[in-house]
């Protein structure tokens, strides 16, 4: 998925997406100018915007994706 895939699938706009890329929280694969969002990106954006709707802050957020590994069926 591109940057506006992601964005409409979420809601938010490029700007946010980028935002959290720069903080960190999401790693986009890049091809040349292009970021390719994974489904781990996606699920990252979920937990961002689930936490920040119950309260937390970026960094709770951050400790919320770290915890997040699909391999062990979480």
């Amino acid at each position: 998925m591109n940057i506006s895939d992601v964005a409409k699938i979420t809601g938010l706009t490029s700007k946010a997406i980028r935002f959290y890329e720069e903080q960190g929280l999401l790693a986009p694969e890049r091809r040349g100018q292009e970021r390719v969002y994974s489904a781990r990106d996606k699920v990252s954006l979920k937990l961002i915007l689930r936490g920040k709707r119950i309260g937390f802050s970026l960094a709770e957020c951050r400790e919320l994706i770290e915890l997040y590994d699909p391999t062990s069926g979480n």
